[in-house]
């Protein structure tokens, strides 16, 4: 499909780059939720730095049954790739901003829900924006590229923050009920009732969803979330009170990584097989034994207070996370010094083991338990996956009777946050300026537990029922962290410009706790210095043109996952920090909207996971589940540009480009210095043509994404693709009696069945989701 995508790439490139006076960002306009919305296209907020929020029409392109994450993809700069269209695979999730990643490798991009912390990224244990917000009740999405809001509750927020905003009640009681289904037998059901007033200034809504869809490459995944919410806000005394619910459960079957060798050689497979075949070795890649298994529940009550000088605000909240990932390793470990001649102890049900280490590995075994060896000489038949195996993995190398085993491998995840945010802005003049004064706290502490459980797969030759108690459990561990972050920043409005001066610093406590081993215990400390940051916003003669300038120094402190290393390591590891410059022009107009945004960012210390997956095998022994080093540093530069244009009133055209430079300094390891950062694309381009004419609208989006390397050696280069997206619907008003309206919507993304390699992690690529196609009813009684 590469090259029958040349047209659309000069399409793509003609417009974006056409768009000279460049660009910036066309988002939406969060309205009361029952209301229709007649205008969605606003600039993003008049700051020192980079910032876009979504549109409606972002919203349009995907279906209702995608992740809350997709909708963000057009924004210059960004680059989301999931494992397929839906987003059903946390695994397989990345986010790119200006050479910063959010993958399984690297937590370097802050997320938010309401502004409030998302309690980190990662896979072991972390929560993305879709564990909190179904799509629904999805109000806009606002990103800060870079220097970012000093206020922003992230110690992750390196590149940048998402902050994902729901939707607040309605004014009128009322209720919506979606259906969708689609591609790989997608489907979903959604409802949310609004009450309408139900007190004095009181209103609120409940939400439940149910949705499900198989893997599009062998399509027996088995992927199913179930979720409920509920927002209410009211006024008490002059104080605003909100408070929100979210319950999300989810069970996915991941895709797996691959090298561009195997790409090259089958681009429709990622290796995983939809069939148990009973051998353990093969049965290693079993898709639907490759799961994640997590739930969240999250909610929080926030106050704001407001006088003609000051306003105070803040929230509590609370959040639980817990869940597993599995894999089926294809032998039995021997913990267990049995005995000669007695039969395995860890192929007995009720026999566990609690820490220790491996003694070996069981294979096959004979009717009395015994580990049997392959007959000398004999050569394997197993040519997959990862290159083959010998004989001793091959049931036709061992005599009549020979019984495979293998084991489900579990690791338990379990987090438990507590936090509080406070906020104040004093409103005051200085010689006639304007002067706004604020300032703020964040403290939050949590405990993440994580295990690791074997059990033996009851008959390997037949399925991959496991026995339900574990033969050993690998380790068991706690992390209790805390983190504090104080705030103060001071804003100067001349009138004719507004300058801003800030600091803030983080204080991050660490802790591991062995519950096998006492002596197994580390402490570290991960505070920032203080941090600095500013900027300008200035006027110019030329009527909704402003200049702006920024500087913020960012700081991600260390995750707790570290800690899962050796204690005598800990001393070579150390925070990532940021120096963010922002600077550019912001024009609005009745018609446009635009921006133009340089950036230079010099990146420190830059903290990689080195996982012990990867296309050449799995080695499940790996207690620590990998490792973490510091990999030099980065600098990166480029441009951000975008451009919202209202042709007519029935046509709009968005255009974004992206220019990005990103390469490794100061080179260490396997990170030589003057690379380009793995996974980062020097360019990209999005166009997108939104119609509407009554109750009818229609659109499409391309998206192009340059060539990027796979590996931080610069070896392997996943070539440049384009996506198209495409959606047409009508809204119908009050079609039959009881029914306020009908929306019907068909949506298609990747229209022209583009192959591509997607989301890059650990060195190694997930390949892009194909044509995938939905169709959403969504009725308001």
């Amino acid at each position: 499909m590469r090259s029958t995508a040349k047209t659309h790439l000069a399409l793509c490139i003609a417009v974006a780059m056409g768009s000279q006076s460049l660009i910036s960002t066309a988002i939406a306009q969060e309205a009361p939720n029952d209301a229709a919305i007649e205008e969605i296209t606003v600039v993003g907020k008049s700051v020192s730095y980079a910032n876009n929020q979504t549109s409606d029409e972002m919203a349009k392109q995907q279906s209702s049954l995608t992740s809350a994450l997709a909708v963000i993809d057009n924004l210059p700069g960004v680059l989301i790739n999931e494992g397929d269209t839906f987003g059903s695979d946390d695994w397989s999730t990345t986010v790119s901003i200006r050479g910063f990643q959010l993958s399984l490798d690297e937590q370097q991009i802050g997320i938010t829900i309401d502004g409030i912390a998302n309690g980190n990224s990662n896979y072991g244990g972390g929560a993305k924006a879709n564990r909190y917000i179904d799509t629904e009740n999805l109000g806009r999405v606002e990103v800060s590229q870079g220097t970012g809001d000093i206020a922003s509750r992230s110690n992750e927020a390196l590149g940048g923050t998402l902050n994902f905003t729901t939707i607040d009640p309605g004014m009128e009681e009322s209720m919506v009920v979606s259906i969708s289904g689609g591609s790989f037998d997608a489907q979903k059901y959604f409802v949310r009732y609004e009450t309408g007033e139900i007190a004095p200034d009181t209103y609120a809504w409940f939400s439940a969803s149910t949705s499900e869809n198989t893997d599009w490459v062998t399509q027996t995944a088995e992927n199913k979330r179930d979720h409920l919410a509920a927002k209410f806000m009211t006024v008490v005394s002059d104080v605003d009170i909100k408070g929100y619910f979210s319950w999300d459960d989810v069970h996915e079957d991941n895709y797996q990584r691959v090298s561009l060798a195997q790409f090259e050689q089958n681009p429709e497979s990622d290796g995983l097989s939809g069939e148990w075949v009973g051998i353990p070795y093969v049965d290693q890649v079993f898709r639907q034994a490759w799961s994640s298994l997590r739930e969240n529940m999250f909610a929080y009550l926030s106050a704001d207070y407001k006088t003609e000088n000051f306003e105070v605000s803040g929230n509590v909240y609370y959040h639980d996370n817990e869940g597993r990932g599995d894999w089926v390793p294809q032998y039995v470990v021997d913990v267990t010094a049995d005995g000669e001649g007695v039969g395995h102890s860890e192929l007995t049900s009720g026999n566990t083991v609690y820490g220790g280490s491996a003694l070996g590995q069981l294979l096959f075994v004979n009717a009395s338990g015994l580990a049997v060896s392959p007959i000398e000489g004999c050569e394997s038949s197993i040519t997959a996956p990862y290159g083959g195996a010998g004989p001793e993995y091959d049931p036709g190398c061992y005599a009549q009777g020979a019984i495979p085993v293998g084991s489900y491998r579990h690791t338990h995840y379990q987090k438990e946050r507590f936090g509080f945010d406070a906020d104040f802005a004093w409103y005051t003049q200085i010689n006639d300026m304007d002067n706004t004064l604020r300032g703020g706290i964040w403290y939050e502490d949590y405990n993440r537990e994580e295990s690791r459980d074997w059990h033996k797969i009851i008959d390997s030759r037949s399925s991959f029922e496991f026995d339900h108690t574990p033969y050993w459990v690998q380790y068991s561990r706690e992390f209790p962290v805390e983190t504090l972050m104080v705030y103060a920043e001071d804003e100067l409005d001349m009138g004719w410009a507004s300058v801003r001066l800030g600091m803030k610093r983080f204080f991050v406590d660490l802790e591991r706790q062995d519950n096998f081993d006492a002596a197994n215990k580390a402490k570290l400390n991960s505070d920032s210095d203080t941090l600095f940051s500013g900027g300008i916003v200035a006027q110019t003669p030329i009527d909704g043109l402003e200049v702006f300038a920024g500087y913020a120094e960012n700081f991600a402190a260390i995750k707790d996952t570290v800690l899962e290393r050796d204690a005598s390591t800990l001393t070579q590891v150390e925070p990532e920090t940021a120096e963010n410059v922002d600077v550019g022009l912001r024009y609005v107009s009745q018609n446009i909207n635009a921006s133009l945004t340089y950036y230079s960012i010099k990146f420190d210390n830059r903290l990689t996971f080195i996982a012990p997956d990867s296309p050449d095998g799995i080695d499940y022994l790996i207690g620590t589940n990998g490792s973490y080093v510091n990999v030099g540093g980065i600098e990166s530069s480029g441009f951000e540009a975008s451009l919202s244009f209202n042709v007519t009133d029935e046509l709009s055209v968005y255009s974004s480009y992206t220019y990005n430079d990103s390469e490794y300094t100061d080179g260490s390891i396997d990170f030589p210095e003057g690379n380009t950062v793995f996974g980062s694309p020097e360019n990209m381009a999005v166009v997108s043509l939104d119609w509407t004419r009554g109750n009818y609208f229609i659109g499409a989006s391309t998206k192009w994404v340059d060539d990027r390397f796979i590996d931080a050696a610069n070896t392997q280069v996943a070539e440049a693709y384009l996506v198209t997206d495409f959606y047409a619907g009508v809204s119908l008003d009050a079609p039959i009696q009881g029914i306020q309206s009908i929306d019907l919507r068909f949506t298609v993304n990747n229209m022209f069945d583009e192959s591509y390699l997607g989301g890059i992690a650990g060195q190694s690529a997930w390949i892009g989701a194909p044509r995938t196609a939905a169709f959403n009813a969504q009725a308001r009684f």
